[in-house]
């Protein structure tokens, strides 16, 4: 196995995802689904690491990866033109992934997995709200809401077919990952809501948030490598998930 083929499956997990959720009028208004690759591979780091890994297994991964695809589109509503045709659809592309993906569930007859996965998707969306209410959290707090965002249906993939130990690594990676993504965004003057609401929380802070973001990332990236250095990953992962963090 080399970078090649970890990348290989990432592509075909995010094809499979396609497969299950293209619509025409949807492409041609919303474009394609939003796939974020960095969850797609911690999703299949089990699979790339040699554990036992089925159809039944194989499914519940595209499952996970439409669950995101959905609350994607949802995130993306612009609340100030949401009466447009294309803001509409994209409302409707989140409601078609959703229900594409309960079919799926159906099919797969899996109650536990239903379970875990509508529990974490009620868990997520309550921190996504965290941005829209007046209540001023603190930075801790808002990194961890943009861990469960991003980490919480993978968790519960985890929970449900007993790979809990790449736990602690998936949440310092895509944690990690993500500050990185919004600290560039930052710097070019793209505040996300999320964002936005951490500067409020910073605004009697001696650092600016860019300084405190940069901190954070730092301790995560020596708390990965201590992960990696401890963990009984094979080494071309190892190797992937040092480039995708440097190349980030």
């Amino acid at each position: 196995m080399d970078a090649t083929y970890i990348q290989g499956s990432i592509e075909q997990l995010k094809t499979n995802i396609f497969m299950h959720v293209r619509h025409r009028t949807l492409l041609q208004y919303t474009g394609a689904p939003v796939i974020n690759e960095n969850q797609l591979f911690y999703l299949l780091l089990p699979f790339l690491n040699g554990e036992e890994w089925n159809e039944h297994i194989d499914k519940s991964a595209i499952t996970v990866g439409i669950v995101h695809a959905s609350l994607y589109e949802h995130d993306k509503i612009n609340e100030k033109n949401a009466t447009s045709k294309e803001q509409q659809l994209t409302v409707l592309s989140g409601d078609y992934y959703s229900g594409r993906y309960y079919e799926i569930l159906a099919h797969l007859g899996n109650i536990t997995l239903i379970r875990e996965l509508s529990e974490g998707i009620v868990n997520r969306c309550e921190h996504q709200i965290k941005v829209y209410e007046s209540n001023q959290n603190s930075l801790e707090q808002w990194f961890n809401t943009i861990s469960v965002i991003q980490t919480e249906l993978i968790r519960r993939f985890y929970l449900v077919f007993n790979f809990e130990q790449y736990s602690s690594l998936m949440h310092t990676g895509l944690l990690l990952l993500q500050l990185k993504k919004e600290v560039r965004n930052l710097q070019n003057g793209h505040n996300s809501s999320i964002m936005k609401k951490m500067i409020e929380s910073v605004s009697n802070e001696e650092k600016t948030l860019e300084q405190l973001l940069v901190e954070k990332i730092d301790m995560l990236q020596d708390l990965l490598h201590e992960y990696l250095h401890s963990s009984t990953l094979n080494d071309e992962l190892k190797r992937y998930i040092r480039h995708q963090v440097e190349c980030s």
